[in-house]
């Protein structure tokens, strides 16, 4: 079991409608007031608790704790790709050794925005604090599923026999915005060593953001939140010129 304490992260994951509960409540005050009433709306348990319970299970909680269960969210590649069928564009995001739930946590809220249908990150060597992933991503992880992989070689394989584009982030490829990044595709990020050479070989492009400062790189969260929103705005360009409204999330917080 795991617990979230930030009141985004629990007010999401009550809504996605995942398992979760009890609610736990130290500090009945306004904002722990509406999650409490939320929870009841949608039958999820709520108790009162003693700070120093909470404490125990969230140092950092503001009075208020949702118990949450291991693998929220987690469906199988294999299972995606089935429910897939013959939809002609998808975005999967591949996430190789992003060992800091923080860059984790930003990465699925800008997943999350740009319409992510999948990420695929290692079973092992990736970040696994979900509590911390949880308000980093301002909640965003309970809406974003995931599939967990031994072998991400394995599923770009995978992902390739149906039909999705593979493209790798690195700073040395291709400007993103001469790649088409339309249709069924899937972005590589690689962690603080950048893209691994197993990895890279395997792609079918290396697409970098054209950039102007003396800093050779950016973070891994900002660079994928960079190239997704391109991946979007390319989508959007594209359903234009179909003559639909292009269908994009919305929101006010940048």
């Amino acid at each position: 079991m795991g617990y979230l304490a930030g009141f985004h992260a629990i007010e999401e994951k009550i809504k996605s409608g995942g398992p979760c509960g009890p609610l736990l409540v130290a500090k009945p005050g306004p904002r722990a007031r509406e999650l409490a009433a939320l929870a009841v709306d949608r039958r999820i348990r709520v108790e009162r608790v003693g700070s120093i319970d909470l404490d125990q299970l969230a140092p950092d909680h503001r009075g208020i704790v949702l118990e949450i269960p291991d693998g929220g969210g987690t469906v199988t590649l294999e299972g995606f790709l089935e429910e897939l069928g013959d939809r002609p564009e998808a975005l999967v995001l591949l996430l190789d050794e992003i060992t800091d739930p923080h860059n984790y946590g930003a990465i699925l809220r800008s997943c999350d925005q740009f319409g992510v249908d999948l990420v695929v990150s290692r079973r092992r060597r990736n970040a696994k604090n979900a509590p911390v992933i949880a308000q980093t991503s301002a909640g965003a992880s309970a809406w974003v599923r995931n599939a967990g992989e031994g072998n991400l070689a394995r599923a770009m394989e995978l992902l390739k026999e149906r039909g999705f584009w593979i493209y790798g982030a690195d700073m040395d490829g291709t400007s993103a915005y001469e790649l088409d990044l339309t249709g069924r595709a899937a972005l590589v990020m690689g962690g603080e060593a950048g893209l691994s050479r197993l990895l890279r070989e395997r792609c079918d492009g290396v697409a970098a953001i054209p950039r102007k400062g003396r800093v050779d790189s950016l973070n891994v969260s900002v660079a994928a939140g960079i190239l997704l929103y391109e991946v979007s705005r390319q989508r959007a360009h594209k359903a234009g010129r179909r003559g639909k409204k292009p269908a994009l999330n919305g929101g006010n917080d940048v």
